[in-house]
């Protein structure tokens, strides 16, 4: 056992010094809730000295932390090895798609008309963008071991912060701090792990995983975020090859995963401290399903297109894992039913046509939109490891 932990650290080791190398060789978001504050347990244990060496200049007050130390795994970088974007630049559709590919995963994010595309061709390499969208203050993260591409509200209790990768791991996912305070971040949840932010959550906002051709195709004005990085690193290409069709995981605890395969990818949904799961092996069969979580109606739409960022060398030629969007099927209170027609997603209602973003492109109710609701697109292991409870669309 101890045989094989070391052979898979010195492999994701590997992986992550990939990441930080110097590159030479190759739908309108929901109102935003206020920041969570939740009650927490706050241990009081003795730092561990693999732990006191690695932060050794930090100013992270550990005093403070809600899970025990033996889940923090280093990564390989140290803090900030892996650079964040700040002040990012963005171009023109038209000036993207000289290098970017229209299956290519991009993250979209759109606050008040202000529709932006964060290509995973670059976020592989750097994980955390510090920008404004709509001039509300986000956090882009996506962590490439867990698949999790979420956006955060930077503001917490009023303040605005910047974040960084810390070059720690729970159950895989990337751990984050902010510069200011220096509290420990996870990015699956969002929760303030340690520091003196600890018991404060930062406010998860409606974003999408989707092709860049699904992107030009509902934003025509949108705008991309640019190469012009000020980092040299071989956009385009995947440090990971072959991450996503691995059997087993990284820097995970060895344990059943329950009733997914670990690395199956899945929509996960929270409602109301109700989780649900549903995997995309699902949806191949079923692009539409309506369901209830927490006694709300909801639906999840999924279309083929949309290449992992994970599989191959060249992410453009990654295979078809497809994207997902969740919405509440209402407009103007009225309940709609939705079907898949051939290539297009339509409502038996009206016949109106919708697209991955829940917009209605033609129809009746052509300009018409769903209410998004924020969901992630991650692998199960790294879902269900934060959320042990989660319930299984069968």
């Amino acid at each position: 056992m101890r045989t094989r932990y070391l052979s898979l650290i010195s492999i994701s080791v590997s992986l992550f010094l990939s990441a930080c190398s110097s590159g030479q060789s190759a739908p309108d978001n929901n109102p935003p809730e206020q920041p969570k504050t939740s009650t927490v347990e706050v241990l009081n244990n003795p730092l561990p000295p693999r732990l006191e060496a690695l932060s050794a200049n930090w100013e992270t007050n550990w005093e403070k932390h809600t899970i025990p130390y033996d889940e923090f795994v280093s990564g390989g970088p140290p803090r900030d090895g892996i650079p964040s974007i700040e002040n990012p630049e963005f171009i023109s559709l038209r000036e993207a798609k000289d290098w970017l590919s229209p299956e290519e995963p991009v993250m979209v994010v759109n606050i008040n008309g202000d529709a932006r595309a964060y290509p995973l061709q670059i976020l592989i390499w750097h994980e955390i963008v510090n920008d404004a969208v709509g001039d509300k203050p986000v956090l882009i993260s996506f962590c490439p071991l867990c698949n999790s591409a979420i956006v955060f509200d930077r503001e917490v209790n009023g303040e605005t912060y910047e974040f960084g990768t810390s070059g720690l791991l729970v159950n895989s996912d990337l751990v984050m701090y902010d510069r200011t305070t220096e509290t420990l971040w996870q990015q699956l949840t969002g929760e303030a792990i340690v520091g003196n932010l600890v018991g404060n959550q930062l406010t998860m906002l409606t974003s999408s995983l989707v092709s860049f051709e699904n992107f030009m195709s509902s934003f025509p004005d949108g705008i991309v975020m640019s190469k012009e990085t000020g980092h040299d690193r071989k956009y385009g290409q995947n440090p990971y090859q072959g991450y996503d069709s691995r059997s087993s995981t990284l820097f995970s605890k060895e344990e059943d995963h329950g009733q997914l395969p670990a690395m199956e990818r899945v929509v996960a949904v929270s409602l109301d401290n109700e989780d649900k799961a549903y995997p995309y092996s699902v949806l191949l069969d079923h692009p539409v399903i309506h369901d209830q979580i927490a006694g709300e109606n909801v639906v999840i739409f999924f279309k083929k297109g949309t290449a992992s960022a994970l599989d191959s060398k060249v992410i453009a030629y990654g295979k078809d894992v497809g994207a997902s969007g969740v919405f509440y099927p209402t407009v103007d209170g009225e309940k709609l039913t939705f079907k898949q027609d051939g290539n297009d997603i339509v409502d038996i209602e009206t016949g109106s046509t919708w697209d991955i973003f829940g917009n209605a492109t033609s129809g009746p109710l052509e300009g018409s939109q769903l209410e998004p609701i924020v969901h992630g697109n991650h692998f199960w292991f790294s879902w269900v490891a934060f959320k042990p409870s989660t319930d299984v669309y069968q």
